[in-house]
């Protein structure tokens, strides 16, 4: 999974400049089509979700929702989903309603 992480602040503004982006009220989602046979992705949650503490934990649900629904998912894309400060307080069950659903609007499901 370390390998298929986005990481570099160049490849997050390459994606941010040439992706299209899904939201709703909870996270925004930029897609770009790579030439690769996997997906990459990148987690965004900048300090005005919260202190260390919460912004970790929003990471950590975003990324878990991710793993559990990547096997529906077409290949070949990178993903970096960005955190609204509305994300703060909210339970896994919420992130991944939320997640499920960028994914419907981008058309990512199988």
């Amino acid at each position: 999974m370390k390998e298929n992480r986005i990481r570099k602040n160049v490849e997050f503004r390459a994606i941010y400049r040439r992706g299209k982006s899904f939201s709703n009220h909870l996270l925004v989602l930029y897609i770009y089509k790579n030439r690769k046979h996997i997906n990459r992705i990148g987690v965004s949650v900048s300090k005005k979700v919260g202190k260390s503490v919460i912004r970790n934990r929003v990471k950590r649900l975003i990324k878990e929702s991710y793993r559990l629904n990547s096997s529906n998912l077409k290949i070949g894309y990178e993903l970096v989903f960005i955190a609204r400060s509305a994300a703060n307080n909210k339970n896994y069950i919420e992130i991944d309603d939320a997640v499920k659903n960028l994914f419907k609007k981008a058309g990512l499901c199988n």
